[in-house]
């Protein structure tokens, strides 16, 4: 005789909710749908549903534990068919076809959406509110969201007889679909509103206010709870998802809560030193330039950057300053320039040839 403990790999001590765990995993795994044209896995699947229909059935399992066979209880295992295990089924059937494992869909959950909100740098740093206009589906004020005219209560499908499931039988398996009269619910609606057609719902403009903390960036998500699509009979709403997209600054670049930005020096502070007005997200603030600062060199303003949504320390501003070439100059600009490199003042390309020359030679 066949062991059906080991089958089903589990100890004879196992508990009904351990086989049924068991059976689940393995009915899974050998299902035919996931072994196309496995005679093996197909004869392994068949062992499985008569060990699990012997072994979750109290009285069968009882005479199978004392006599170690299945004759004396109904004829054999032949006689099991599916009927012990259907409930099962219904719970994993999901997982094989990807949804109609459930015998009766209740009232659902309105569904969720989402709102994709464009918003400025300076919103994103600083916080703002906006008003949106969304269309979604709300309870029809005329039914009351019942979906039936004179407010009668719905009644039982007479295809699925309220199981909300039709069940086909596919060779040796069952398969279990939502019924097509009733989409799952089980209920139909006899006599459906005029308005929303007996759905329950209807499509309307919602306006809302949206209050956008400081801090947020690209891809920032913010819930509204209860703000979604009405649910069905009753059911509560789905929830309003925003989705943040901060443009581009033409000025400001920005990482994560620091700020960036390219001014612009004239030769004479680069190599002398001075002091240059520098824009910031609240203002105009004041930069010391120090003597022979080189083009491209990044001085760091402390806390003018972005702060953490929900409070917090700020970011910095990272001032990057180039050295501005003028493509003009006056005759006497030009006089003192030459001046400038008479006296030395071209010493770049020198000391740069020979420092080549050291690297060359060694």
């Amino acid at each position: 005789m066949k062991d059906y403990y080991s089958i089903l790999e589990v100890d004879r001590s196992a508990t009904p909710d351990e086989l049924k765990k068991a059976y689940r995993k393995m009915a899974l795994k050998y299902h035919p749908d996931r072994n196309s044209g496995n005679k093996e896995a197909e004869e392994r699947f068949k062992e499985i549903n008569e060990a699990y229909s012997c072994l979750s059935d109290a009285k069968k399992r009882a005479h199978y534990d004392r006599f170690g066979t299945t004759e004396g209880i109904g004829g054999g295992a032949a006689d099991f068919g599916f009927g012990a295990f259907t409930d099962i089924f219904d719970d994993f059937l999901g997982d094989i076809f990807g949804g109609g494992g459930q015998r009766r869909q209740r009232s659902r959950r309105g569904a969720d959406m989402r709102y994709d909100l464009e918003i400025t740098l300076m919103d994103a740093a600083f916080g703002v509110d906006k008003k949106i206009s969304i269309p979604r589906m709300e309870s029809c004020d005329k039914c009351g969201g019942s979906g039936s005219a004179s407010g009668r209560a719905p009644q039982t499908c007479q295809q699925c007889h309220g199981s909300g499931q039709m069940r086909f039988q596919q060779g040796f398996f069952t398969v279990s679909r939502s019924c097509g009269k009733c989409g799952g619910a089980g209920v139909v609606i006899t006599d459906p509103c005029g308005d929303c057609g007996g759905s329950g719902k209807v499509k309307k403009m919602r306006n809302l206010s949206i209050k956008i903390p400081a801090g947020v960036d690209t891809n920032t998500r913010l819930k509204m709870t209860s703000e979604g699509e009405a649910g069905e009979r009753g059911a509560p709403p789905g929830d309003l998802y925003i989705f943040i997209n901060v443009t581009e600054h033409p000025f400001f670049k920005r990482h994560e809560r620091d700020i960036y930005c390219e001014i612009p020096i004239s030769y004479p502070t680069a190599v002398l030193g001075g002091e240059i007005e520098v824009p910031t997200l609240k203002g105009v603030t004041k930069l010391k330039i120090p003597q022979s600062t080189q083009s491209g060199e990044m001085f760091k303003l402390r806390g003018e950057g972005i702060q953490r949504v929900g409070g917090g320390t700020r970011g910095d501003q990272i001032v990057k300053v180039y050295i501005d070439v003028p493509k003009k100059i006056t005759p006497r600009q030009r006089e003192l320039l030459d001046e400038y490199a008479s006296i030395g003042g071209d010493e770049v390309q020198k000391t740069f040839r020979e420092k080549l020359k050291e690297m060359f030679t060694g």
